[in-house]
């Protein structure tokens, strides 16, 4: 079997090399022939289409630890696949062997320590289906089928985060299998530095297969969209970037601007309260009352609930996407000129700009804590493009591109990990582990020396 090195050659492993590696896993080991293998090599970003040499559909740790050996020994292109929402699509690959935790999703909840153990494949959805049967709940993403792990091991903005920090604040430990095979638990008191490492440094160091979380009491919460007419973004904008920098620990308030499914163009207000309902009321009061909406859909629903507002269409899976991304502390008044013109000609009415608003809790962590070193005010500003028939790919990339190209000079030159795309400079995926990139780069040495781990936003060791 032809099979593509980690250095992009061409390698030859004969027949018996192969099924001593299928014998050694109890899970499945797919080839092209394999009547599994599209369905397994296709990832959530439909406009991803790449073709493994061999995907290791691992049963447990034990057959991580045979995978990761075999591609390590071999020198494979190696891809590790969680819960596959990464939008570059770095759990898959072309040629080399792909590490599928598919079956791999077990999850544990003590109620008592308020902690939940999750599998390597798990998303939020399924976390919070458990942890909700307690009415507890950990800061897990924005959208409900997020892979839990890879969230965290990017830093892990969500729903909870001003009031109970990112995921990787929340975090107590990982079971993770580092490029030696070896086996290894990281947390505050076992390999520190790995555990530092982990809290927002991507997927370099290892594979996770199982992660441990702090809960919080989270039930009832206020969520919900006020929407407008695009003739109003301009003001809601303006509005908004104020509004946010009254917000309590407790309150979020996102922004998008987008296409309502009957066609028409509309800006939105996403807001959410993890407190007290009547509080959230009048902590959200003045976002309600401005303007002229054309609906109100905030209310009392349950966590699990807000965690799905944003679900259709932006965690579609299967979609084709391509996307920019950027940090910013300021929203000038330059930027929104760009944003509510870019809004009104959309080349697909699946996509959307949003703005998802990093404060409270998740800013008063220090920047060297961990990994994640971005611990200030800031928003994250996405612009997603979306689409269904990869056909049209070619337009709908290049109208992204250049929305990107006129608003990117009013932003940072730095992105949340999760959101870098395939194609941002190697200096901005440097600059985005900000003063940590240095440490990062020790630890690298230390537990991958020889970059087996590097299908991600790359940390050279």
């Amino acid at each position: 079997m032809i099979l593509t090195t980690a250095g992009g050659a061409d390698t030859t492993l004969d027949d018996t090399t192969i099924a001593e590696f299928r014998g050694a896993l109890r899970g499945d080991l797919m080839a092209a022939d394999h009547a599994g293998y599209e369905n397994a090599r296709h990832v959530w970003n439909g406009n991803i289409d790449r073709r493994p040499g061999l995907i290791a559909r691992c049963a447990g740790v034990a057959d991580v630890q045979q995978a990761v050996t075999f591609a390590r020994t071999h020198l494979l292109r190696l891809s590790i696949r969680g819960g596959g929402h990464s939008a570059p699509g770095y759990g898959t690959n072309d040629g080399g062997l792909v590490i599928d935790m598919a079956a791999m999703k077990g999850i544990r909840v003590d109620p008592a320590a308020r902690t939940a153990r999750a599998q390597g494949v798990v998303i939020s959805r399924a976390l919070h289906h458990e942890t909700q049967a307690f009415g507890l709940a950990t800061t897990g993403g924005t959208v409900s089928n997020t892979g839990v792990v890879g969230l965290t091991l990017g830093g892990g903005l969500g729903w909870l985060m001003g009031k109970h920090g990112l995921a990787v604040d929340n975090l107590i430990s990982m079971d993770v299998v580092t490029a030696d095979g070896e086996f290894r638990t990281a947390s505050a008191t076992e390999h520190p530095d790995l555990f530092w490492a982990l809290r927002g440094g991507g997927g370099n160091f290892g594979v996770v297969t199982s992660a441990q979380y702090r809960l919080h009491e989270v039930s009832q919460v206020l969520g919900g969209l006020v929407l407008f007419p695009l003739d109003q973004a301009r003001d809601v904008l303006f509005f908004y970037r104020d509004f946010c920098g009254t917000l309590p620990d407790e309150a979020e308030a996102y922004l998008a601007l987008l296409t309502a499914p009957q066609g028409m163009p509309v800006v939105a207000l996403i807001l959410g309260y993890n407190g007290p309902i009547a509080q959230g009321e009048k902590v959200l009061a003045p976002a309600r009352r401005f303007g002229k909406p054309i609906a109100d859909l905030v209310g009392p629903v349950p966590y699990s609930a807000r965690q799905k507002m944003l679900d259709d269409p932006n965690a579609t899976h299967g979609l084709q996407r391509y996307w920019r991304s950027a940090f910013t502390e300021q929203i000038p008044d330059e930027l929104i000129h760009e944003l509510v013109e870019g809004a009104s000609r959309f080349s697909s009415p699946l996509s959307a700009i949003i703005f998802f608003y990093m404060h409270g809790a998740a800013t008063r962590v220090g920047s060297a804590e961990t990994a994640f070193a971005p611990r200030r005010q800031l928003w994250d500003v996405d612009l997603v493009g979306q689409w269904a028939s990869a056909g049209d790919s070619a337009d709908h990339i290049a109208w992204v591109k250049s929305l990107w190209g006129r608003m990117e000079p009013h932003l940072l030159g730095t992105a949340y990990v999760n959101h870098l795309s395939s194609d941002d400079r190697p200096d901005k995926v440097r600059a985005s582990f900000g003063e940590n990139y240095g440490r990062l780069r020790q630890v690298k040495g230390l537990y991958d020396p020889t970059n087996v781990f590097r299908m991600n936003a790359n940390i050279a060791p």
